[in-house]
């Protein structure tokens, strides 16, 4: 059973180009739904389905988790039919619900002006400068390379979801910082004799991974009395560009969506913007 799993993440990785963080996710989903049917694949029913969705149910699990978890069961399942492991799909008769949509969360300007505006280190100010005005997910930051930032051209290459390249500008401010910010990583890697290619480096000479991130913004956000995280600062970057009007298309192109229906939400959130500074003015 478990070989089965493994196979079928080898196929999303290799085949379908899918990041490891989403095998992760996969695996976990569909482990899960495996260990709570407890029998062989081929005697899976529709029964177990919707035995194994009253489970999630009555475990308060949010209709967004049910969605992402029967998602990726019905992907292994199709996979696994396609390629003769089983006879029927089980699960097929399941139709998602539709998940309601809600808008993320974003910062002003003025809150962007605070947070660089801290008395902060360079490796801090550096984090959030590459989040906000680069636009990058988390695991893109953690995973840029030091050959991947281009100085005299004032551009990174990025690599995000499947791999797929994009080249992201930067600017002034940007430029300088990454300046300020090489020498105090060269200073990480005389200091630790270290031979690692990645950008962000801590202060003992480890390289950051994700959790460090999401805890050093998290901890930033306490001088704006929020809670936020790295990926509120990549909608914020968003928002701001189409607020100060930007092409939805060159927003879709920075951001690495590959459609631009995922980049349409941001411009909700610029007619909600509007409507309320609209309102607050108009109610005066």
């Amino acid at each position: 059973m478990y070989n089965l799993i493994s196979e079928y993440l080898n196929y999303i990785e290799i085949e379908k180009g899918l990041s490891s963080n989403t095998s992760l996710a996969y695996e976990r989903d569909i482990s899960s739904f495996m260990d709570f049917c407890d029998t062989d694949i081929s005697s899976i029913t529709k029964l177990h389905v919707s035995s194994f969705i009253l489970h999630l149910k009555e475990n308060n699990l949010t209709q967004t988790s049910i969605s992402r978890k029967i998602s990726a069961i019905k992907s292994f399942f199709k996979w696994a039919c396609a390629n003769e492991y089983v006879k029927t799909n089980p699960i097929s008769f399941i139709e998602q619900a539709k998940i309601p949509k809600h808008l993320p969360k974003v910062l002003s300007e003025s809150e962007i002006i605070t947070l660089e505006n801290l008395e902060i280190t360079i490796f801090e100010k550096i984090v959030i400068e590459l989040l906000y005005s680069c636009g990058l997910r988390v695991s893109e930051l953690c995973n840029l390379q030091v050959n991947n930032v281009n100085f005299k051209g004032q551009h990174i290459i990025c690599f995000g979801k499947g791999s797929k390249e994009r080249l992201i500008p930067f600017g002034k401010t940007a430029k300088e910082l990454l300046n300020e910010y090489f020498i105090y990583r060269k200073n990480i890697v005389e200091t630790y004799g270290l031979s690692t290619n990645k950008v962000l480096l801590q202060s003992d000479g480890r390289e950051t991974n994700r959790q460090d991130v999401y805890r050093l913004i998290h901890s930033l956000g306490k001088n704006l009395n929020k809670d936020i995280s790295p990926h509120t600062l990549r909608h914020t970057f968003a928002t701001h560009l189409l607020d100060n009007g930007a092409d939805l298309r060159i927003v879709q192109e920075l951001l690495g969506h590959s459609n631009v229906s995922t980049t349409q939400l941001y411009t909700h959130i610029s007619k909600k913007r509007l409507k309320d500074i609209y309102f607050k003015i108009n109610n005066k």
